[in-house]
């Protein structure tokens, strides 16, 4: 018998063979293991009900990309720091030395009052997984915690008690540079060799159930050596995600060719067995050759709009990849916004801004954008995260949001235009109601422990932020 359903109206799905995508006048109902048994008719005297086109239905997002505690230093790094003559003006590099500076001033309580807020602020904005690339593992001198995995389980923790889905993702993190420099003192905290990763990894995959599953991150290529990167993908269970940053900075490109002879992808793609397990952060910088090379892998692309802006990295040649397939995926990554919506609009606009044209991200069959953007995201969603994510058919997780109908933005919209209304009509959050696994965690556009959250929250900013 089923436990819990997702209430009755128009569901929208990728993946349920309708020419449309949209089903009228359904319901998903939903075993014990928060998984759809089946989308049903909801009828009365063989007829629909006339209120369920009132609830509009898609599938939960999954954020491909999150570093949870750079939620608390958003906007904090927007103030000039190098003057605009300056060989070295400021850019990625210099914000990264204000993040270290942050990361610096966290431990696990903080660090669980932080991620606790980011993810509510997720499942608010229609965001039902969350990838976590976490390399805050130690204490901020470099010694472990009494319990080595005392920074990842204050995510667990923050996951769990918020409602999200996650995919943990330790990150091994074992050089500053490609010429194999040992770490800085202010990354030192990142630090683990080969042996003490993969006993972090193992430890965190006994608590892996429903809603936690465990990944491998690798930090870069700079970060890890090639043996390391070898070792540790050998040890790995096959099917375990794999995720790496790579190809966002110029410098990191001309750095490795320099030092390793080809340009961070090529170089990837012809030293790893790069399959469709492999989510690849950024990949900004890539010739044609790499492009083509990702494509055919069948590994997923996140890419991170905001994040990518604000640093000032680059725009990720999205028609090259659409055109030769490519599988591709959203994160919020450092969250100075976390909206998926943003994220998709920000993702299509950049390609407007370069190629002077509109209506970039379409296909052949699809010449909705905001549809061929929900479909992408949908794609690319169980391969990357690890979870049976990104449609509403049986054996699927049973994780939806619920649109606010009632919005002024959605008046009259019907199937053809419903999805780009809601990704291009403004920035009201339409997002009403979230399930994750049928549990429904946000009503009203509220989390359920919104205010609980917050409270935590500023206590643990206030704590954070120097005298």
């Amino acid at each position: 018998m089923s436990r819990n359903t997702i209430p009755s109206g128009m569901f929208w799905s990728p993946g349920d063979g309708q020419p449309s995508g949209w089903r009228e006048g359904v319901r998903a109902e939903v075993d014990g293991h928060g998984r759809i048994e089946g989308i049903v008719p909801v009828a009365e005297g063989g007829r629909f009900h006339r209120h369920t086109r009132s609830r509009i239905v898609v599938p939960g997002i999954a954020n491909l990309h999150s570093h949870a505690f750079q939620r608390a230093m958003a906007g904090m790094a927007e103030r000039q720091t190098r003057g605009r003559q300056d060989a070295e003006a400021d850019s990625f590099w210099t914000w990264r030395e204000t993040m270290y500076h942050f990361a610096a001033r966290l431990g696990p309580d903080t660090l669980y009052a932080v991620a606790a807020q980011l993810y509510a602020e997720m499942l608010e904005a229609g965001y039902t997984t969350v990838c976590e690339f976490h390399y805050l593992h130690h204490a901020p001198d470099g010694r472990p915690y009494s319990d080595p995995a005392a920074m990842s389980q204050a995510l667990v923790a923050a996951a769990r008690d918020t409602g999200i889905r996650m995919t943990l993702l330790p990150v091994l993190y074992m050089s500053a540079g490609f010429d194999g420099a040992a770490l800085g003192e202010r990354q030192r905290r990142f630090g683990h060799d080969v042996d003490a990763y993969l006993h972090l990894i193992d430890c965190l995959c006994e608590d892996a159930g429903d809603m936690l599953h465990v990944g491998c991150a690798l930090h870069s290529l700079r970060a890890v050596p090639a043996q390391a990167m070898r070792t540790v993908l050998a040890a790995l269970p096959p099917a375990m995600p794999v995720h790496i940053h790579i190809a966002e900075q110029v410098a990191e490109v001309e750095d490795c060719v320099a030092l390793r002879g080809a340009r961070p992808v090529q170089w990837l793609l012809d030293n790893a067995e790069v399959d469709a397990r492999w989510t690849l952060v950024h990949a900004t910088h890539l010739d044609a050759a790499e492009v083509a090379g990702i494509a055919r892998s069948g590994a997923t692309v996140a890419i991170c709009p905001t994040t990518e802006a604000n640093l000032g990295d680059g725009l990720f040649p999205l028609r090259e990849f659409l055109d030769a397939g490519g599988r591709w995926g959203i994160g919020s990554d450092s969250h100075i916004s976390v909206s998926p919506v943003e994220e998709l609009r920000w993702l299509e606009y950049g390609q407007r801004l370069v190629t002077r044209r509109r209506n970039i991200a379409v296909a052949a069959d699809t010449p909705s954008v905001g549809e061929t953007l929900l479909r992408g995201v949908a794609a690319s969603a169980a391969s990357s995260s690890g979870h049976a994510i990104g449609t509403l058919e049986a054996g699927q997780v049973a994780d939806a949001v619920v649109l606010d109908s009632a919005a002024p933005q959605l008046a009259g919209a019907d199937a053809e235009d419903l999805l780009d209304r809601w990704i291009f009509s403004g920035n009201r959050n339409l997002v009403d109601e979230v399930h994750v696994g049928g549990q429904r965690v946000v009503a009203g556009g509220h989390h359920r422990d919104r205010e609980a959250i917050a409270a935590r929250y500023r206590d643990a900013l206030a704590a954070l932020m120097p005298d």
